[in-house]
């Protein structure tokens, strides 16, 4: 079932896990890419505007209904195919987070129009995999089912998706990002399933986050990976530390990624900015032949 999506009210606010406090930081702890235009999440009169609806789809893994948000591009038509972005969310926060904090449709609306990133499908779950996936009460007493979140994606949503949308098929096709508790699952997601997925972008990993020699027990196989590999984090969030092990690991290990710290703490601006540059280098337009 697929509902027009209404106006979002903030139900639940992602923890403060951090303070507004620099903290230390390494030399390669830079900033690669500046901060985005201010209009990035501006509506554009003009601008050809995409889809943002909220599905239901029978989860086995849980065994309910569950809902995920999900955006098609302008001109979403069955007789084109679409890469697939799985954008997950923090631990405060559920399938309505990413569109609260980045304005996620307005978003890819102006990246496609500027011509920055191709048509694509965003697919925004649940994450928390449990009957009561709400965020209420102490949020942090859910975060087993964010393990379990796993199958739930990979036996169900995303079988789910390819079954009711037109998307193109294989890993080169398929992405995963997220942000805090989220970006922690992408790591260790999209890592522990590199046949799936080809980019993988993590915003302020949050302490789930396995660690990185588990990530990447077999470095010389992962090299010869075609993966786009983006982190970030912000230099006033005390989890930097954890996002960083995984910087460092990878780069000692001569795995090509991208890493970003910029002037930001554990908060939406980072999330929505990081967002904004992961879409650009996992989905650049294709060039004419």
């Amino acid at each position: 079932m697929i509902i027009p999506l209404m106006p979002i009210v903030a139900i639940h606010q992602e923890p403060v896990l951090s303070n507004q406090q620099k903290v230390t930081l390494a030399a390669d702890d830079l900033q690669t890419f500046p901060e985005p235009p201010a209009d990035i999440t501006k509506r554009n009169p003009g601008t050809p505007a995409g889809k943002l609806a909220t599905v239901s789809y029978s989860s086995t893994t849980v065994g309910t209904e569950r809902k995920l948000n999900i955006y098609t591009p302008p001109g979403y038509t069955k007789d084109k195919k679409y890469p697939v972005l799985y954008l997950l969310h923090g631990i405060g926060g559920d399938e309505t987070e990413w569109q609260r904090f980045a304005t996620v449709d307005l978003l890819l609306d102006n990246l496609i129009k500027a011509g920055k990133v191709r048509d694509v499908i965003i697919v925004m779950p649940n994450g928390r995999a449990q009957k009561n996936d709400k965020a209420e009460g102490n949020v942090f007493a859910a975060a087993p089912s964010f393990a379990v979140f796993e199958k739930d994606l990979l036996t169900d949503v995303i079988p789910f998706i390819e079954k009711t949308y037109s998307v193109l098929p294989g890993r080169e096709n398929r992405a995963i990002a997220g942000l805090s508790m989220g970006g922690g699952q992408t790591l260790n997601f999209g890592f522990g399933h590199t046949d799936l997925f080809s980019s993988i972008g993590a915003f302020s990993a949050a302490p789930n986050t396995r660690d990185a020699a588990k990530l990447v027990p077999d470095p010389d196989a992962t090299r010869k990976l075609p993966l786009y590999i983006y982190i970030s984090c912000g230099a006033k969030d005390n989890l930097l530390p954890i996002s960083r092990r995984t910087h460092v690991y990878l780069k000692d290990n001569k795995i090509p990624h991208l890493w970003n710290v910029d002037a930001h703490a554990h908060d939406p601006t980072h999330w929505r900015n990081n967002l904004y540059w992961f879409l650009q280098g996992a989905f650049k337009p294709v060039a004419p032949r």
